[in-house]
């Protein structure tokens, strides 16, 4: 049997055998996937799934849309992410099709494999459900209607639309996809199909765009000025450290000397060869004016992998060296997913131990809900593993999320909840004095409406209601708290007592005729001016929650 088994593999020509060990890796990250706990972001996304839309908060919808497929298969962590496990190996298949040499070998095919498998960003982001895993899928569809066109095949404008739009349904990113291969093939921009390939992905995208409208566009606004803060270099060394790290650190010096040497002569060529450099520039250039995530640049293992390959079956020095360093990393990877799935060495991470943190968290609550102050993926989390009822209250000290879109607390509206306080913070699960008397319960505090004019220096009054139901919501405990109008610079420090009077902003700060929007953010445009901007938010024993709803803008002047 043994004989006939290696009989067979020595026959398999050089895609069959590309396809059979993107099929054993499958089955890998398959295993990987039925076996290792959730990641927060994981659990949020699982969250988006509850409710499928045409867009979320933070990312459009395909990410949602897998994991709500998955789920109707398989439960658990398995049914999460099943469907992200199947678009890997397609992905790569195409990669394969598209840097194929025509004279191809086994040894090529093994060649392309190994570099592919020991590129470390390519291992873990092969079965975790995060928007990434659509995103290399459909670029690698881009890229292959991209090749198309180039060619001047029959309705290749036509298919690669329809590629385009669902990189947008992916990840935002996508967008980047496409600039870097125009600019690395300018001559397509002088076709007209070009342009009605667009107009085909723009049509596609009517549903996503219309959900932003109704919506405020938070996405656009999240990803284009939201994510924005002060300049440290540390993002800018970070960022340099994780790249040089998460595709293999092993490979560095071979990348560069691949990149230099290498010279496409195909236009889908060009463009792997450009995305690589025009994705880690890019976000290096981000990181001066935010955190930038390692995962961003994923789309570069696309580059990457091809010109080292090209280079490598060029030179059998080089080869060996991949061969044997791919092997090593492979043997290194294979440890750490055991470690995954085990953690033999007790480490302390937000994939291990989810059951049992959670379980006291619900035998805490026992059967009451959960109201997380900080912790949006924790919430969803806390919910995937107990099946218990959470709410993750938008605040005004972190980011906003998709929770703002949801009213799941208005269903516990009367009810003792649980409500995550701040270290030091004395109080009882629902809030209440537990000597006045009282039962404790949720309540929802409405906001009704902001003056749509104010002027510097003058104080703003935000009317509002107890009681109601809809988004506009925020938690209520039972008697001590007072509702305040916050500066983003003092938040709930500078709060007035009075449950509707806000502390002055100083008029020499605020600029004459610009918006105030009461998100709690503060932003400078183009000209310098500065944009203040203002919370509304219940303050009790020192912290604050922002009220659950959408922006309302005041304008701010000398009236």
């Amino acid at each position: 049997m043994e004989a006939s088994f290696k009989k067979s593999y020595a026959s398999l020509g050089a895609d069959r055998l590309v396809l059979l060990w993107l099929g054993v890796w499958w089955i890998a990250n398959l295993v990987q996937a039925g076996f290792t706990e959730l990641a927060n972001d994981e659990a949020y996304y699982h969250m988006f799934a509850e409710r499928l839309a045409w867009g979320y908060f933070d990312h459009p919808p395909v990410t949602a849309l897998l994991v709500w497929a998955g789920e109707r298969l398989f439960g658990g962590e398995l049914g999460v992410r099943f469907f992200f496990t199947v678009l890997q190996p397609l992905y790569l298949w195409i990669l394969w099709r598209l840097i194929r040499p025509a004279d191809a070998g086994r040894r090529d095919a093994a060649l392309f494999v190994v570099v592919s498998a020991a590129t470390l960003m390519l291992q873990l982001y092969g079965f975790i459900a995060v928007p990434d895993g659509p995103l290399m899928f459909t670029t690698a569809l881009f890229l292959l209607t991209f090749k198309w066109f180039s060619e001047n095949r029959r309705r290749a404008w036509l298919w690669m639309g329809i590629a385009m739009a669902l990189m947008a349904y992916s990840k935002y990113h996508g967008a980047l996809v496409v600039l870097f291969a125009l600019a690395a093939n300018p001559r397509q921009l002088l076709r007209p199909a070009l342009y009605s390939s667009g107009a085909v992905a723009l049509l596609l995208l009517v549903p996503h765009l219309v959900w932003q409208y109704e919506h405020d566009w938070a996405s656009f606004a999240y990803h284009l000025s939201g994510r924005n803060s002060v300049f440290r270099p540390g993002y800018v060394v970070e960022f340099l450290a994780n790249v040089l790290v998460v595709f293999n650190p092993f490979f560095v010096p071979l990348y560069v000397q691949a990149w230099r040497k290498v010279k496409p002569q195909t236009p889908v060529g060009r463009a792997l060869k450009l995305l690589p450099v025009a994705f880690i520039v890019f976000f290096m250039l981000s990181s001066l004016r935010g955190y930038v995530q390692p995962q961003w640049v994923i789309v570069s293992c696309f580059g990457l992998v091809c010109v080292l390959f090209a280079y490598a079956r060029r030179h059998p020095r080089t080869r060996r060296y991949v061969m044997r360093a791919g092997g090593v990393t492979v043997g290194l990877i294979v440890l750490v997913r055991l470690v995954m799935i085990f953690n033999p060495l007790g480490i302390r991470f937000e994939v291990f131990n989810n059951p049992e943190s959670y379980a006291a968290i619900a035998a805490e609550a026992d059967g009451r809900p959960v109201v997380f102050r900080y912790g949006y993926a924790v919430a969803a989390k806390y919910a995937f593993y107990t099946g218990g009822e959470a709410y993750c209250q938008p605040n005004i000290r972190y980011r906003t999320h998709q929770w703002q879109f949801r009213d799941d607390d208005s269903q516990f509206i009367g009810r003792e909840v649980l409500v995550e306080c701040p270290d030091g913070t004395v109080s009882d699960p629902a809030g209440a004095d537990p000597h006045d008397g009282q039962r404790p319960e949720f309540h929802l505090v409405r906001r009704s409406g902001f003056p749509p004019r104010a002027v510097g220096g003058h104080r703003l009054y935000g009317p509002a209601r107890a009681g109601g139901r809809g988004r506009d919501a925020a938690p209520r405990t039972a008697h001590q708290e007072s509702l305040s109008l916050c500066d983003p610079r003092g938040c709930g420090r500078h709060a007035a007592g009075d449950a509707v009077e806000t502390r002055a902003f100083p008029g020499r700060r605020v600029p004459h005729r610009r918006d105030l929007h009461d998100s709690g953010r503060q932003r400078t445009d183009a000209r310098g001016d500065l944009h203040r901007s203002a919370a509304a938010a219940l303050r009790r024993e020192g912290y604050t929650n922002w009220f659950n709803g959408k922006s309302v803008p005041t304008e701010v002047g000398n009236l």
